[in-house]
């Protein structure tokens, strides 16, 4: 008897565990508390919900406090602006570091980065410093600088 309760009890366990998105994932990470507030506010977090699947080259928090602060201010309050920068973070596919190759990248934005191998994983001049963070709709990979599109 009390192996079918611990067994029932495990099985509902694994079955009422949700998995997590793009967004889910960001905001457990602990250190993308910036860029989880800028996708609220430009009306980004049902897309990074949706199925994707997606690549994030996600900025930290370290990454957005290097952008002075009333220019941060002023990107977080202006919704279009905000919407191209943090939509250039993002490549559709499901690419992990392994898999990424030097050359330039077509962003969900539209513009392109250039992806850089040699010495450690690079978008633009952006380091990767935290890759393959999994999703159950793609992958996140941190990066130390917020992309700007050119």
């Amino acid at each position: 008897m009390k192996r079918l309760l611990i067994a029932t009890a495990v099985a509902a366990a694994a079955f009422g565990v949700q998995a997590k998105d793009i967004v889910d994932t960001a905001v457990a990470a602990g250190n993308f508390k910036t860029l989880a507030a800028a996708l609220q506010a430009a009306d980004l977090v049902p897309t990074l919900k949706g199925k994707g699947p997606f690549t994030v080259f996600a900025p930290t928090d370290e990454a957005f406090a290097k952008i002075p602060k009333a220019e941060l201010d002023a990107l977080l309050k202006d919704k279009v602006k905000l919407k191209a920068v943090l939509t250039y973070h993002v490549v559709p596919g499901k690419v992990m570091s392994a898999n990424l190759r030097p050359g330039m990248v077509k962003t969900v934005q539209g513009g392109d980065v250039m992806v850089s191998t040699e010495g450690g994983a690079k978008v633009n001049a952006a380091k990767v410093v935290a890759a393959d963070v999994l999703a159950d709709n793609g992958v996140i990979h941190a990066i130390d600088t917020v992309l700007m599109p050119r």
